[in-house]
């Protein structure tokens, strides 16, 4: 009887709820742990089960750690939703760096013996530091793996809380905010808020709010803006009077908006240091060490092996300075705190296709191609043209010259010096020719084209939707304004939509407006149809979170009447107008940083290393010359002795082939880190916008550096050539 008694009650508040607000209640979604699970799966690339799956493997070796490292790991893991345990983290460490040192003999030893070489003991030490560097960078796996997650999470706080006040200003509700709020947001924060749901379907806490306090303790170090502003929001849940309840949620944008200018002013003045430490001692003294590089390797390059010479400096520019460049550059990140950021969009259905190639057969028909295949099949080009001297010289093809005096050849190999004019073809070393030189700078060149390229037909397609629909984004502020003026106006929202439409049209604005008018007047729809119709809605054709919410909480607000619905409206337009007024100004506090970094990525770097690349050419055209001289005089019966003891001082150098590749890789790895570093820096976890850049600085620099290197070789050639003539 009781029982009876409580349904009927429930049914009768039920309907005294939906007669006072008018709205149909929203489904009872369950977030089952299945779902979550699947939602994760969906979500985490696949380097992260991998990762989860070797440490829990290595987890058998069960090696303890101190309480406190214990504690750190286990917070770090919670972060980044890592299915696994400290221990794991640990034994995956060591059994990692034990592999790669026990490897050392058979790279220093049996790999060389394969190739006809020496043992490289070198290669020993190299493989123990490294053996040594991957322990401790193993272990910070999980602290990179958090570090990306909050940043990625932080670039979104400032649109969470937006979303969740939003929702409540119109439906005191946290729980349906918190699931507003994880259906507009994107991963990772949108897993994290699922998460908090799920939480208390599994019944892990008893409320919401415990749950949602548990979630926010991680966040207490790091965005404390965010915590308060979260607690102003379960604040307002408490407030009686409704003009206090609706100041606690402006009071909690505010904060979240003062605190995220404050957080990134104070990370603009610090970075200047570790900013200005990165330039020097990672791409500053390198650039300039090539300038010396040359004269060492001819004094060293007697007794050694030219292609050993460009493996050890290979080392040194494509393994070392990048590794330590990329981890100074997380550190940087690391410390960056919650701001503002873009969304990547290129996963939303509509969009994925335009991250390929779209080659139209007929006006219905195309072919999409992954800009993938272009990219392999230029490299491949690329590849066999820089090789060619290689493949020619194994070939048994003679050298071909370029000139009467026969100065300028296409391969070069020459004799050692230690060995005489008179030697085996097998026994010459090269190729020094400045033919196959230029050769080597196409190698170059397709290769960060085929990079660049990629990227950049990856994303130019998504790129403009984005920017199209932030055209949209910036003004419609001024469009909800107008829409929430004819809303309190008393007119019905489909009218209010045609009004405003015919207002702002010639505007991005005005499209919106109009296709959603149309879509009433001629299709029939009704507005929520209108506006969310997946294949002709409005939404459909600007893809952005905060347009998609907005409409959503107008149709939600507008069943409770059209005044109602128009002070919503004309919230929203404060909230999106104070949100873009903040990211301008965070734009502006990091505008120096950033200009500094991109112009050491388009044209600082490439330009150094494109000139040190021509001196390190006339250099090496210069020995070649005086060992073949040095090599005459130490044969001829007049001056005995004279050549061995000038051999004894000069090598005959490293061919130009071999260093040009290794500082022309080293040019791509550099604008890589420094374009994902400058767009860490200004925009946070940016997926779309750091491919978009990596498209665009990868190909500029290093067609700059190709550019300018194969011009000062020609030029510094014909200098020393002259110089010493044959």
């Amino acid at each position: 009887m009781e029982e009876e008694e409580y349904k009927k009650l429930v049914e009768r508040y039920k309907s005294r709820i939906k007669e006072e607000f008018g709205a149909t209640p929203l489904p009872n979604v369950q977030i089952s742990s299945k779902e979550y699970t699947e939602f994760k799966a969906e979500l985490y690339p696949l380097r992260y089960s991998l990762y989860e799956k070797a440490c829990n493997f290595a987890a058998s070796l069960n090696i303890k750690q101190d309480e406190k490292t214990n504690n750190k790991i286990t917070k770090e893991l919670a972060t980044s939703h890592l299915n696994t345990t400290p221990a794991g983290v640990l034994g995956f460490a060591i059994i990692v760096a034990l592999v790669t040192i026990l490897l050392a003999p058979l790279v220093a030893f049996i790999l060389p013996k394969i190739f006809g070489l020496e043992p490289q003991m070198i290669l020993v030490l190299f493989m123990l530091i490294a053996g040594a560097a991957l322990f401790f960078i193993l272990q910070k796996i999980p602290s990179f793996m958090a570090t990306t997650w909050r940043m990625k999470a932080s670039n979104q706080m400032v649109q969470a809380i937006f979303y969740i006040v939003t929702y409540m200003r119109h439906t005191s509700n946290i729980e349906r905010a918190i699931e507003f709020a994880s259906q507009h947001l994107e991963p990772p924060l949108s897993l994290d808020f699922r998460k908090i749901i799920w939480d208390v379907e599994t019944q892990k806490y008893p409320t919401i709010r415990e749950s949602a306090n548990s979630y926010l303790a991680q966040w207490q170090e790091f965005d404390k803006e965010f915590v308060e502003a979260f607690h102003l929001i379960e604040s307002s849940l408490l407030e009686g009077e409704e003009a206090r309840r609706l100041t606690l949620l402006d009071k909690a944008l505010e904060v979240i908006l003062n605190g995220t200018y404050e957080n990134m002013l104070h990370y603009a003045h610090d970075l200047k240091s570790p900013m200005t430490i990165l330039h020097m001692l990672g791409i500053i003294l390198p650039i300039l060490g090539l300038v010396i590089l040359p004269l060492v390797v001819s004094f060293m390059a007697g007794g050694t092996n030219p292609f050993l010479l460009a493996f050890y400096i290979s080392l040194m520019y494509n393994v070392g300075i990048p590794t330590i460049v990329f981890l100074i550059g997380k550190q940087i990140l690391a410390k960056r705190p919650a701001g503002y950021g873009a969304v990547d969009i290129s996963n939303k259905e509509g969009v994925k296709k335009l991250r390929n190639v779209n080659l139209p057969i007929t006006k219905q028909f195309s072919i999409s191609i992954n800009p993938l295949f272009f990219s392999i099949g230029i490299a491949i080009v690329s590849i066999i043209i820089g090789l060619s001297p290689l493949i020619m010289h194994a070939a048994g093809s003679s050298d071909i010259f370029f000139d009467a005096e026969k100065q300028h050849s296409l391969l070069g190999y020459v004799c050692p010096p230690d060995v005489g004019q008179d030697c085996l073809e097998s026994e010459k070393i090269g190729p020094f020719g400045i033919g196959a030189s230029i050769l080597s700078v196409v190698l170059i060149a397709g290769l960060g084209v085929a990079l660049g390229l990629y990227y950049k037909l990856r994303s130019t397609n998504v790129i403009k939707v984005r920017e199209r629909t932030k055209a949209l984004e910036e003004e419609f502020s001024s469009a909800l304004f107008q829409l929430g003026n004819r809303l309190g106006d008393g007119l019905p929202a489909e009218i209010a939509l045609a009004k405003v439409s015919v207002t702002m049209e010639g505007t991005t604005s005005g499209d919106f407006f109009r296709i959603a008018e149309r879509n009433i007047a001629k299709l029939g729809m009704g507005l929520d149809e209108a506006l969310f119709n997946p294949k002709v809605g409005a939404v459909s054709a600007f893809p952005s979170k905060v347009i998609e919410s907005s409409m959503k909480v107008l149709v939600e607000s507008v069943k409770k009447g059209p005044r109602i619905a128009a002070q919503a409206l004309l919230s929203m337009a404060n909230y999106i107008k104070e949100i873009h007024r903040v990211e301008e100004r965070l734009k502006d506090l990091m505008s120096d940083v950033i200009s500094s970094m991109k112009a050491q990525v388009k044209f600082l770097t490439p330009a150094i290393a494109g000139i040190v690349i021509g001196i390190t050419s006339m250099i090496s055209t210069i020995l070649t010359k005086l060992s073949a001289k040095i090599g005459d005089v130490g044969s001829g019966e007049s001056a005995p002795g004279v050549g061995g003891d000038m051999l004894s001082i000069f090598g005959i150098g490293m061919p130009t082939f071999h260093f040009q590749i290794v500082v022309g890789i080293y040019i791509i790895q550099l604008a890589y880190i420094l374009t994902v570093l400058s767009n860490g820096v200004e925009n946070g976890a940016d997926k779309l916008g750091e491919r978009y850049e990596l498209g665009q600085n990868i190909i500029s620099s290093v067609l700059l550096y190709c550019i300018l290197a194969g011009v000062v070789m020609l030029l510094f050639n014909m200098f020393a050539n002259n110089f010493l003539p044959a």
